[in-house]
């Protein structure tokens, strides 16, 4: 007679209306989801921040460690960043960010400044004519920053002040797609930023972006455009 063969015994079922826990991997995909939903529905918008790791924690009901893993697929997936010191943005709704991230390199800055005139002379023009009293107050307190981190005097921070302005610019534009699109080329509009600094803040670098937010303010997408497309004649400024 054969030796009888032991199979392991299934995990016990789980008390009688206690709903069964998921396993790791699912609760990991299920809360990348909920995380991926909230962006698509415009909670978080794109160039936005989203909640800190234990607010996420308290919101969606999960532990840390699934949160992290969360939040880790999605900036892997070019959705989000993580930016030391100042948070997780979202940088796209797809999986975009990545791709032309890897298109415009340190080693293509006139491409990337050819794109950003692009990107960022259209969205000064539509901003003069869609601004509303929210975006007016973004733009000035994003200014208010960029002039403050200037004084300060660290490059890093001013690189992340003057990008935060350029993208209020395009978030006054009211244009979806644009801003999706702008906020794929972040990491590169950064590079340009700081390279133009070359290492340090001094007089000479400094571009006033005052009448920038002035045209758009005063609601003239032809000056606003002026405006923003000096930013980035062939001297590269900020």
């Amino acid at each position: 007679m054969p030796p009888s063969v032991e199979f392991p015994s299934a995990p016990p079922a789980p008390p009688r209306g206690q709903p069964a826990v998921p396993p790791r991997g699912h609760r990991v995909r299920q809360t990348t989801e909920q995380l991926r939903a909230r962006i698509l529905g415009g909670e978080w918008p794109v160039g936005g921040r989203i909640p800190t790791e234990p607010q996420l924690v308290a919101a969606l009901g999960v532990g840390r460690n699934t949160v992290r893993e969360a939040v880790r697929a999605l900036v892997h997936a070019g959705v989000l960043e993580c930016r030391q010191g100042s948070g997780t943005y979202v940088v796209s709704t797809d999986e975009l960010a990545p791709v032309v991230a890897r298109r415009l390199g340190d080693d293509r800055m006139t491409e990337v400044i050819e794109v950003r005139r692009a990107f960022e002379v259209e969205a000064a023009r539509l901003a003069a004519l869609r601004r509303t009293p929210e975006d007016l107050a973004a733009l000035d307190g994003a200014l208010a920053q960029r002039e403050a981190a200037w004084h300060g005097g660290r490059v890093d921070a001013f690189v992340e002040a003057d990008a935060a302005l350029h993208t209020a610019v395009v978030a006054a534009a009211h244009n979806a797609m644009l801003a999706e699109l702008y906020a794929s080329v972040g990491t590169a509009l950064r590079s340009t930023v700081a390279q133009a600094m070359g290492g340090a803040l001094t007089p000479e670098r400094y571009v006033d972006h005052t009448r920038l937010v002035e045209a758009i303010r005063a609601g003239d997408p032809g000056r606003a455009a002026l405006e923003a497309g000096a930013f980035l004649e062939p001297a590269e400024r900020a």
